[in-house]
């Protein structure tokens, strides 16, 4: 029986010309697997056609949009992860699910190996690969672009000389990831880190220069998760959607930053994330009002490590699963709305409440009807003081000696 192998497939130049390369360099039969999370762009079919138009014998479409978005998109937002305080993980967390319908295919399909489009030098290779040997330990893993030196310009002249029903001649100089949670836009004149972007770059979001009217949303939680939007009930997904539309109408969302990937180098990025980074900020407000000061203090640095966990790759990880469950049990309170302005590039809260709330008002107030007993603060200072106190005298005494 024919070797079979399973890749990963977006319908772009590099992955469809990997389908005869791969053929061609191992003599297997070659299952493309496109995977939706939420990525918009051509329909999946248009995709699948241009599959098995290359040369894939079987063409397997997975609609994983919800998926993605209930599965991944909400754990990253119960964490308010933000990788190095900026990144949220965009297309960190698309990884994972695309594993996991690529190993179901590899099943499915009886492949023995897996293949992807990624390169030596990204964090991508690192997240499938650990994630296919995790699910499944006994599948071999190539990347043609890395491992059979399937290069930009040997891609055009492969895709010319087969006639393959693929678009060559435009060269985008831009490197472009994207699904439901946000963008991500790198190479190009963008590696010159001085470089401002431009604005043709920017597709998810409007410039905020000149935003429209001041846009009020209120948005509704429970247990963590978005529930409805200005009283409309909503699924995950169309939480994510419906905001992506009103916060990147006014610019909400746009970043700009130099990060530390995971093979040791530093890399220029261009993200928009407007649905995400308005549902992170809402997220954040209402935790500030219904967690406890310690456990949010805690929470803020597993969410940190959660991050960085996520962006190395180690989403199926021991580590991830317990700080899973740690996340998992500081929502069960995060229950309730936020109300915010979307308007030039920001996100700003002006709003809160919640059955499940920690901030009293009678004991915060100064005014008449304040409940909080002034006359403690005293000796709760005097306590606090003490250990920094003891060890100051002890500096004063040694010092005189």
């Amino acid at each position: 029986m024919t070797e079979r192998i399973v890749l990963a497939y977006s319908g772009g130049l590099d992955t469809s010309v990997a389908i005869g390369w791969i053929g061609e360099a191992t003599g297997a039969e070659v299952i493309a697997v496109a995977v939706d999370v939420g990525q918009g762009g051509e329909s999946l079919e248009t995709i699948r056609q241009r599959a098995l138009g290359c040369g894939a014998v079987e063409a397997y479409v997975a609609d994983a949009s919800d998926e993605f978005a209930n599965e991944y998109c909400m754990p990253t937002l119960k964490a308010n992860a933000l990788y190095q305080g900026h990144y949220p993980l965009v297309s960190a967390i698309s990884r994972p699910v695309i594993v996991k319908h690529l190993v179901k295919a590899a099943r499915e399909f009886g492949a023995t190996t897996v293949a992807h489009g990624c390169t030596g030098k990204g964090n991508d290779q690192v997240r499938f690969e650990v994630g296919i040997q995790t699910l499944g330990p006994d599948l071999k893993c190539i990347a043609p672009v890395r491992d059979l030196a399937l290069t930009r310009d040997k891609a055009i002249a492969f895709a010319e000389e087969k006639g393959l029903p693929i678009e060559t001649t435009k060269k985008n100089p831009y490197s472009i990831d994207q699904n439901v949670w946000g963008r991500a836009v790198e190479t190009g004149y963008l590696e010159d880190i001085w470089n401002a972007p431009t604005k043709d770059i920017y597709d998810y979001t409007a410039t905020p220069e000149f935003p429209p009217a001041p846009d009020e949303v209120t948005i509704s939680f429970e247990a963590g998760v978005p529930v409805a939007i200005d009283g409309v009930r909503v699924t995950p997904l169309q939480a994510i959607k419906e905001l992506n539309r009103r916060a990147g109408a006014q610019g909400v969302g746009r970043i700009d930053v130099v990060e530390d990937r995971l093979v040791g180098i530093k890399s220029r990025e261009i993200y928009e994330a407007p649905g995400a980074m308005a549902l992170i900020t809402a997220h954040k407000h209402l935790e500030d009002i219904t967690i406890e000061r310690e456990q949010a203090r805690f929470k803020a640095s597993v969410g940190q490590r959660w991050a960085e966990l996520v962006y190395d790759g180690q989403w199926f990880s021991p580590l991830k699963r317990s700080l899973d469950a740690f996340i998992e049990d500081t929502q069960q309170y995060v229950s309730g709305d936020i109300r915010m302005v979307l308007h030039g590039g920001q996100a700003i809260v002006n709003g809160r409440r919640s059955e499940t709330s920690l901030y009293d008002f009678d004991l915060a107030t100064y005014d008449t009807g304040d409940t909080f007993d002034q006359s403690m603060a005293r000796g709760f200072i005097e306590l606090w003081g003490m250990s920094a106190k003891v060890a100051s005298g002890r500096d004063i005494r040694v010092a005189g000696q």
